[in-house]
């Protein structure tokens, strides 16, 4: 999984122009994005249909205040650059739980 660096909401815009993306907002101190980090590979792997980007949400803060992300782990879907959907909360969230969301897209 690519990790995005440090951009502000114009530059990510021009990164996701074209094609399917998740970004996956994580920071390493937090405990419920290391419960889900290790079911991602999977995750990432079953949905090749989108490129996932991990986001540090530390390292863009700015950009996660831009895009509304105030709990992590969270996700949000984009398809040519216009966002499709959203699983943003503070909670814990399975592998269950992110398919789900992925599934819910389509």
């Amino acid at each position: 999984m690519e990790q995005l660096p440090k951009m502000n909401l114009n530059e990510l815009k021009d990164k996701i122009d074209s094609g399917k993306y998740i970004l996956f907002f994580t920071a390493d101190w937090c405990p419920d994005c290391s419960f889900i980090k290790p079911a991602m590979p999977e995750i990432e792997a079953e949905y090749k249909e989108y490129t996932f980007l991990t986001v540090d949400r530390d390292e863009n803060i700015d950009l996660a205040a831009e895009l509304s992300v105030m709990g992590i782990p969270s996700f949000i879907a984009f398809n040519n650059g216009e966002e499709i959907g959203r699983f943003v909360n503070k909670d814990r969230k399975t592998k269950k739980q992110v398919e789900e969301f992925i599934d819910s897209l389509n």
